[in-house]
């Protein structure tokens, strides 16, 4: 059953990263290409940013390009070929590896946000481990199922953080006073109280992320 997934990554040398921190107002987006060399470390990207002149001192002094070339200029857009330095961190070859899709990519705040076409759940918790293994920190905002007629999202949660939550509010962990501690919710997991705690954490975290939060922004 293929997925669409919206994740967002941060990493001090994801691709471009220093250039983000750098411009405040600078917006790049991957353009897409079919590519057939999973580990391609050249990409074609479209940036906006109104200032040539300090957009390329600023990418001859990102410690993520080994090289950039221009290939076309309109008013404040402008489309470069760029080559990662060895050291740059990616997650294009993942995808690719786990039979996947990039098929949006730009950036937002100091990380990129990046939608994903992927077989399976099992090909998004593979590229998961992959980001903890590169300490790539990546938060899933959306998860859809493609063959769900009714486009029913996840809202963020992976299928532990979804079981934890229903626990623990069936079971009156969230009311007022609590029924039910921590630990007990814990024992009922058959996990400790400091790895329940974690995963319920980055379970409402996802899930505001994908709601309350997500409507924010959009107002």
């Amino acid at each position: 059953m293929s997925i669409t997934a919206k994740v967002h990554i941060e990493h001090d040398y994801l691709s471009l990263a220093p250039t983000l921190r750098a411009l405040d107002s600078v917006k790049i987006r991957v353009i897409t290409q079919g590519t057939t060399d999973p580990g391609t470390t050249y990409f074609p990207f479209l940036i906006e940013y109104d200032d040539a002149e300090a957009l390329e001192a600023t990418l001859a002094e990102d410690g993520t390009v080994e090289a950039f070339e221009l290939i076309d200029r309109t008013d404040d857009t402008a489309i470069y070929y760029i080559e990662h330095t060895p050291q740059t961190r990616l997650i294009s070859s993942i995808v690719t590896d786990e039979n996947g899709f990039l098929v949006h990519t730009e950036t937002k705040d100091n990380g990129w946000l990046v939608n994903l076409l992927l077989p399976n759940r099992a090909a998004l918790n593979t590229i998961w481990e992959y980001a903890i293994a590169n300490d790539i920190a990546l938060d899933i905002i959306e998860i859809y199922s493609n063959d769900d007629a009714g486009g029913e999202s996840s809202y963020g949660l992976t299928d532990e953080q979804r079981a934890a939550l229903q626990l623990a509010f069936s079971e009156g962990y969230f009311n007022e006073p609590r029924d039910i501690s921590l630990g007990e919710v814990a024992d009922r997991m058959g996990l400790s109280s400091t790895a329940t705690s974690g995963r319920l954490r980055r379970g409402m975290r996802n899930l505001i992320a994908a709601t309350i939060a997500e409507r924010d922004r959009s107002d």
